[in-house]
């Protein structure tokens, strides 16, 4: 048997959930894209292109190397591959990445808006800001660059520009937490900033207690 069909499994049942949960925009494309690391190995395991979710069964998974080489899987790898793989490279401590069109956040894709820390309990898990990494077309090099570069902040979720959200995490599990979490705060602040008021975020205090807190997670 496929010493990797777990991770495929697990692969395959994030994909569905935020298809079913409207992350990738329809429940009938296979927009956005799902990874998580091999243990050990410099291997990611992540969706084929072009094939709706709930079509695949855990061996149309792609298994490749960091340089994009195809170990398994008969299907074309995500387009997003090389984005993949730029991520694991610049950041060890990311085990899984969900690429999502996530509605509230793409908000401030076209935007090209930041949103600051509001709450302790995500501002804990997310970091104290979900950046915009700059537009780059979908599946270039150059994009993998942009955002491998943006993802050495430490941060857990991104904006991409006119494109959507990036959500990273030790694991799928922590990844799909931070893609709920990057989508609530997404959707409280676009509705704060709609009446005019002043946006009230963190302190400089809190959010250096959460850095602190974050490095002992």
């Amino acid at each position: 048997m496929d010493a990797t069909i777990d991770i495929k499994q697990e692969v395959l049942d994030s994909a569905l959930w935020l298809s079913e949960n409207n992350y990738f925009g329809s429940h009938l494309s296979s927009g956005g894209n799902v990874s998580a690391r091999v243990p050990g190995e410099n291997l990611f395991a992540v969706t084929p292109s072009s094939v709706p979710y709930n079509e695949l069964s855990p061996e149309d998974i792609c298994l490749l190397d960091f340089d994009l080489n195809r170990l398994e899987g008969d299907l074309k790898p995500s387009i997003e591959a090389g984005m993949h793989a730029a991520i694991y490279k610049a950041r060890p401590d990311v085990g899984a990445v969900a690429h999502t069109h996530q509605f509230h956040a793409s908000i401030f894709s076209v935007l090209n808006t930041p949103i600051p820390p509001l709450f302790d309990e995500i501002t804990m898990h997310i970091g104290n800001q979900v950046a915009v990494i700059p537009y780059a077309i979908s599946g270039t090099d150059a994009l993998a660059a942009q955002v491998g570069d943006a993802v050495t902040n430490g941060c857990a979720c991104f904006i991409m520009q006119n494109h959507g959200a990036l959500n990273l995490g030790g694991s799928l599990k922590q990844a799909l937490r931070n893609a709920e979490f990057l989508e609530k705060i997404a959707k409280v602040y676009h509705s704060a900033l709609a009446t005019g008021r002043p946006v009230s975020t963190l302190p400089d205090h809190a959010l250096a207690f959460w850095d602190e807190i974050r490095q002992t997670l």
